[in-house]
């Protein structure tokens, strides 16, 4: 076949079909590039014949009022004062920096706070970034009234260099310390939550405004609670400063933001996207000329904004009891429960309560945090609220101090407050455990009485069987459980009860300590103890009633804060509060506790008082007082009972074989003793009926039984003054018959006689000692009873004739004596007794009874000033 000149000829086969193909799709793609290309030349063209017009013409004069209006405006906005004029929980127009254009430059205003949120694509690593941060928070807070806007920052990036420059408004007490870890990221969080809740709760739309600062974005978790707050709405009362947005792990997507202003940077400029309900144009794009942001503050601004802020803060958060008190006293109810006003959370009162959701609470803090404070605080404010007939007090102190002693009235001041049932001033443990016994028997007379009426709360009860609510304060409660004897298993297994059962009786503990930790009586039982007590309260040091989650620090640093948390330590749950010093406010509590005192029922009574410093005298005591002749049989007073009553500690002198007493210990206290049970038996009866034989064998004693034969002549009665020999031939008589009247041997170191009594008669061959134990077996039927002082129990032991005849002297006063050693003579394995200064054990073994006491000592003497 010819071709024809010219032509070319097409291949048939594969390939030379695929070549063909490809030179048309270059073809194609050529021909629209020169199309393009041409386009192009035609818009330069155009732009450059405008131009051409425009060079050497004046700016507009429309366009030149018009940056000057908006930089009029931008002056208005942000000058001093603006913020009276804005609506409350309107958000606030702070400036960034200023927009260029090319008829001039004016300042750029973005809204921020009240729902209104900023998120800048890089971190404060970048220098523009961290001052665009720092001139926000300044700015914020100096266009909004001192104590409205509390600043918060996050920087896990630089390690909280961001917020270094505004150190001074941290000093001022306006912005908190940079959280950078991940559990301090946490804990920040946890608190903003709470605070955003607190707020939607209030109802009010000017409560105070957190601002939460991230410098650069946290871990993917802790963004999108970052990110929960632009969803919150103003209500929340919370605006995020995000830097370094979105900041994510590869792959991730961001999560997305509501109600924020996006700033981006370039290598020059910052572009500035539409605030939320307020764009700058119709398409979207936000700002379409870039923005120059301001330079960062110069120190000297910091330092005085930060002064100016300091001094209005402090005046304007000033707290005082006054804010804790009600309009009215004694006009709320108890009987769903009580609830009470403990300081503030922000601007807004915080009111924490004893009811169903919250029936105990769990103190913590370290020495000098405050827990006196809150603890007073939260008294006064109980007892303005609700009457005694609504609400009774028990009042614990372990610590050596005066914590509760302005409840209870003194020699100087007769008031007290009439809520208070019994008040523990440097309570002994003993004493402790007699309270926990009477509330756990109050616990049964409540069972009771809601048995006999059918219901089973309180809350339930008519209003004729209505009783009070009881409020238990044990301070320092880890010393009433110190170590793992018999008493401190009682205490926990009483504690544990009140615990479980106190809900639906109305009866509630707040439990006080420096630390909740250590305490080897609640080995393996803490949990199930303070997992009953849901309102924890952390003052600065007691982070550990928040549980292991508050490892990561928390916010009640400084002394008049506290952390408190509804939901036994859970995240998310915790609330600053700061309450105010009760103490720096003398004049207005004394006010405040006369005018409870006034308001108490006619005969009320005062609280029955503990004062574990205060030695007991026989003189002035009531006991003591109301001894007088006429009464059946002696009674023997000794001292003070360590009970919720102070009862007096005392016992009979009758008929029974070994009614008799023996105070024993090296302590010159025993004499002390001997002398106060000597004089109230002097008392007991009629002038001239008893005879009283003295024999002072100890020279530390010589003093007293002086005193002693003083005001038994002075009560009327013969006192016959022996030796050891004179005693040996007395007791003798005595022994042999009785005496012509009621007779009483009193023995000022009767083991001094031990060498008189050992030797024996040569006619009869009995020795001073079998005299005296049959004086001891037979005196009390034939009217005659012994009262001694030893000085050791093996001499005491051995004048009775060893163990098999202790109780020939049934009624013992132990001193300074090891608990070992007493529990051997007494026949007892698990004496729970510590010998210390102005204590001493009772034992009557004919009842069966053991009992701490305050021994009487002669007034001005002071048993812990004696040599050991």
């Amino acid at each position: 076949m010819r071709r024809e000149p010219g032509s070319v000829r097409v291949p048939h086969d594969r390939t030379d079909v695929v070549g063909e193909q490809t030179v048309g799709r270059l073809a194609s793609t050529y021909g629209q590039a020169v199309a393009v290309h041409r386009q192009a030349r035609e818009h330069w063209a155009r732009a450059r014949a405008l131009l051409d017009r425009l060079t050497g013409q004046p700016v507009p004069e429309r366009t030149v009022d018009l940056v000057a209006r908006l930089g009029r405006l931008a002056t208005g906005l942000t000058a001093p004062g603006a913020e009276a004029t804005r609506p409350a929980g309107a958000p606030a127009p702070v400036r960034i920096g200023e927009a260029s254009t090319a008829d001039g430059r004016f300042p750029l205003l973005l809204p921020l706070g009240a729902g209104h949120h900023l998120a800048v694509n890089a971190d404060a690593r970048d220098p523009r970034v961290a001052v665009l941060l720092r001139v926000l928070v300044l700015r914020l807070l100096a266009t909004a009234a001192p104590g409205a806007v509390r600043v918060v920052g996050i920087d896990p990036a630089a390690l909280g260099a961001t917020f270094l420059p505004l150190r001074p408004l941290r000093d001022a007490g306006v912005l908190d310390a940079t959280a950078t870890t991940e559990a301090e990221i946490g804990a920040l969080l946890d608190g903003a939550e709470a605070h955003a809740r607190a707020a939607q709760q209030s109802g009010r739309d000017d409560h105070e405004l957190l601002l939460v600062v991230a410098a650069s974005a946290p871990g993917p978790r802790e963004l999108a609670r970052l990110a929960a707050f632009t969803h919150a709405g103003p209500a929340a009362a919370v605006c995020v400063l995000l830097a370094g947005y979105p900041g994510v792990s590869p792959g991730q997507a961001p999560p997305p933001l509501g109600a924020t202003t996006a700033l981006r940077l370039d290598e020059r400029y910052a572009w500035v996207g539409d605030p939320p309900g307020h764009p700058f144009g119709d398409d979207g794009t936000g700002l379409a000329v870039p923005v120059l942001l301001d330079g960062d503050p110069p120190a000297q601004a910091v330092r005085s904004l930060a002064a100016r802020l300091d001094a209005a803060v402090r005046r304007d958060a000033a707290l005082h009891v006054e804010d804790l008190l009600p309009e009215r006293r004694w006009t709320e109810s108890a009987r769903a429960g009580l609830r009470t006003v403990v300081g503030r959370a922000g601007r807004e009162p915080a009111t924490l309560a004893f009811d169903d959701a919250t029936p105990h609470w769990l103190i913590g803090g370290r020495t000098g945090a405050g827990k006196t404070v809150f603890l007073v605080d939260v008294l006064y404010s109980l007892a303005a609220r609700y009457s005694p007939a609504e609400l009774q007090l028990w009042l614990l102190d372990f610590k050596e101090g005066v914590s509760f002693t302005e409840f209870v009235p003194t020699e100087r001041d007769p008031s007290f407050l009439p809520h208070a049932r019994a008040v523990g001033v440097e309570s002994d443990r003993e004493y402790g455990l007699a309270v926990l016994r009477e509330l756990r028997r109050e616990l049964g007379r409540r069972a009771g009485l809601l048995k006999r009426h059918g219901v089973t709360k309180l809350a339930d009860l008519p209003a004729d069987a209505a009783t009070p609510r009881v409020v238990a304060v044990i301070d320092e409660f880890h010393v009433l459980l110190a170590g793992n004897d018999r008493l401190a298993r009682e205490a926990v297994d009483l504690l544990e009860e009140l615990a479980r059962k106190g809900r639906s009786y109305g009866v509630h503990l707040v439990l006080a300590s420096q630390s909740t930790t250590g305490v080897e009586a609640l080995y393996g039982r803490a949990d199930t103890l303070f997992g009953q007590f849901a309102l924890r309260v952390a003052l600065p040091g007691g982070d550990a009633v928040l549980g292991p989650r508050a490892a990561g620090g928390t916010a009640a640093t400084t002394l008049g804060t506290a952390v408190v948390n509804t939901a036994a330590g859970a995240p998310g749950a915790d609330l600053l509060v700061r309450f105010p010093d009760a103490h720096a406010d003398a004049r207005q509590v004394a006010r405040l506790r006369y005018e409870l005192w006034d308001a108490a029922p006619e005969g009320a009574r005062p609280p029955t008082v503990f004062r574990g410093y205060e030695p007991a005298h026989l003189e002035g005591d009531p006991a003591g007082a109301a001894l007088r002749p006429g009464g059946r049989r002696p009674t023997v007073l000794v001292g003070r009972t360590v009970d919720v009553d102070g009862s007096p500690a005392q016992f009979a002198l009758d008929a029974t074989p070994g009614r008799h007493l023996a105070v024993v210990g090296t302590s010159v206290t025993g004499a002390h003793v001997l002398r106060a049970a000597t004089l109230g038996v002097a008392r007991q009866h009629p002038p001239g009926e008893a005879e009283f034989v003295l024999a002072p064998l100890v020279e530390a004693a010589d003093e007293l039984a002086d005193d002693t034969a003083a005001g038994i002549k002075a009560a009327g009665h013969p006192v016959t003054v022996l030796n050891a020999a004179g005693l040996r031939q007395r007791i003798g008589e005595l022994a042999a018959g009785p005496g012509e009247r009621r007779t009483y041997l009193v023995v000022f170191g009767t083991d001094a006689a031990a060498g008189a009594l050992g030797r024996s008669d040569p006619g009869t061959f009995r020795s001073g000692h079998d005299d005296l134990r049959t004086l001891l077996r037979q005196g009390p039927g034939q009217g005659t009873h012994l009262l001694g002082w030893w000085r050791g129990l093996r001499r005491l032991g051995d004048d009775l004739g060893g163990s098999q005849n202790r109780d020939d002297v049934a009624c013992l006063v132990a001193l300074n004596v090891p608990a070992a050693d007493l529990g051997l003579h007494l026949g007892v394995t698990d004496l729970a007794y510590t010998p210390r200064p102005d204590r001493a054990l009772l034992v009557d073994r004919h009842a069966q009874r053991t009992a701490l006491i305050v021994p009487f000592v002669r007034p001005g003497h002071r048993p812990e000033d004696e040599e050991r």
